[in-house]
This record gives structure tokens, sequence and C-alpha cells, in this order.
């Protein structure tokens, strides 16, 4: 649910922090493990646009960390109102704790731990223009980021990750997405359901393989669209690429025998949202 932030609190005072030892500054830096990601359902959002999309957006926010010299910053002041009002906690720290928190040497000046949110899958009832991402044991979080990235810019759904998928609230991949995981659907499934899923699906259900019969740019993309796209290294598994209605290919001149997953992820999702995409004015 969108928010806005006109709101206003009475803050009190924000806790400063400058000791590399703190337990919250221990505690922040272990959302960087995957193990302390899972079992606290929290990740962590760097950069004072992501943070303020982020709050605007309805996630929820456990703790704000910033450095003492924004402060007094009138979107700084806002956000740390709006932390405090949802019962978070806001840190004011050194440069030398935000660097120790990011594992950057010129780190974001504004940090925000927020609750992890998915999709049930059980809940994704595709309809009208709907268009779903299916992303199978995805390895490489920036990959992982940029489609994320991708999904929001064409105005697609979001994305399912099938199996062993990299962890999209990872440090990488949030930072690759630039602030579109705030903004995309994500959801978990196992092969199983997802082959379950295909078989129930009510438009097309695409993939992208090497033995892919039809040219992309010629295939119809019959809405609400569920892409489904394979490994880095492999592409599709064989049952994947069964569970597809079409199997398309992209065709290539050069020596390149393949294509980046997010570049080739990109390059189909701009084909099937085509006739939804308009230049302003």
């Amino acid at each position: 649910m969108k928010r806005t932030m006109e709101r206003a609190a009475s803050p009190g005072e924000a806790k400063r922090i400058t000791s590399l030892a703190n337990p919250l500054v221990k505690e922040i830096r272990g959302l960087a493990l995957a193990k302390n990601r899972k079992a606290s359902g929290r990740f962590v959002a760097e950069g004072l646009k992501l943070v303020a999309d982020a709050l605007e957006s309805g996630w929820t926010i456990r703790m704000l960390v910033h450095s003492d010299r924004v402060a007094n910053e009138t979107l700084v002041r806002r956000l740390a109102e709006w932390t405090e009002t949802d019962g978070g906690q806001v840190l004011t720290v050194s440069e030398a704790v935000l660097g120790k928190i990011t594992r950057r040497d010129n780190p974001q000046t504004v940090v925000g731990v927020f609750e992890q949110r998915m999709t049930p899958l059980e809940s994704i009832r595709p309809d009208g223009d709907d268009l779903w991402v299916g992303l199978e044991a995805v390895r490489d979080p920036g990959n992982l980021g940029t489609i994320l990235r991708t999904i929001d810019a064409v105005g697609a759904s979001g994305a399912i990750l099938i199996g062993e998928t990299v962890d999209p609230f990872s440090l990488e991949a949030v930072r690759a997405t630039m602030g579109s995981i705030f903004h995309v659907g994500l959801a978990r499934a196992s092969l199983s359901d997802f082959e379950a899923l295909c078989r129930d699906w009510p438009g097309s259900v695409v993939g992208t393989h090497l033995a892919g019969s039809r040219d992309y740019r010629a295939a119809g993309y019959r809405p609400p669209v569920l892409l489904v796209m394979g490994r880095e290294q492999s592409g599709l598994s064989p049952a994947l690429a069964a569970a597809c209605g079409t199997l398309v290919k992209i065709p290539m001149a050069g020596r390149a025998d393949s294509l980046n997953l997010a570049v080739a992820t990109g390059i189909m999702l701009f084909e099937i949202a085509r006739d939804r995409l308009r230049l302003d004015g």
C-alpha cells in the first residue's frame, strides 16, 4: 500500500553509535549472511532514495541508520519520524560504522533494515495483461537484481524464483535492483509446484531454449504471459522446457554462442510488453 511522506510524528532522540563492536552494528552486519536473513526475515537496503521508496511503498522498517552529518536534512528527519512511528529504531552513526555495515569505503549516508516480503505462490491469480517471469536456479545476485529492475521497467507483475535461486534480499541483489525490489512481486516455487502453475496458466507459457524453433519476435504472446528463463550456464532444465507451451530462440549473428541471462530476459520482456510501452507525449 502506498503511503505519503507528509506524515509527521514526535520522535525521541536517536541512538548514537560510534563503536564498531556495538551489538546492533553486529546484528546489521550479520544480515550479509543468508542464514541470518532467513532466520530474522530481515534485509538491508542502502541509500536515501531506496529507503524512502520502500517506506512509501508500505514496506516495514525495523531500523533506520544514518550518518550523523545528514541528521538534520529534511528528508532524513522525516524518515526518522516515520520509522519511530512504525515502531522501528533510529540509529545515528559515524562514517566508520556505516562503512562497516555496508562493507564499502564510500558508503551511502542512509541504510534501512526492512522485513522481507514474499508473495505466496497460491495467491498468484493471473489475469488481463499480467506478465510474470519464472527464473530457474539463478546463481548470480547481480543478474537477479538486474532482472527485477527490468521487470519493474516494463510494468510486469513480478518474478517466481524456482528451485535453488539466489536470495533476492542479499546485499548484492538489492543493490542491483536499484530499488525495484520494492515495486515488484516475488514468489518462490519448487519445480513441481511451478510445473503445476504452468499447467493451469490461462495464457501463454513461453521459455527461451537453444532447441526453440520459433524466432522470439514472431511468437504469439497471449496474455497473461508467463516467461520462463533458465540457469546462467545451461539454460532451462528439460522438465521446465517441457512445461512451456512455446519455446523460442533469440537469433544472433556474431560469434558469441549465448547471451547473459539478464540481457536475454530483458530482450524477451521488452518484446512481450511492446504494445503496452509508449513514450510520454
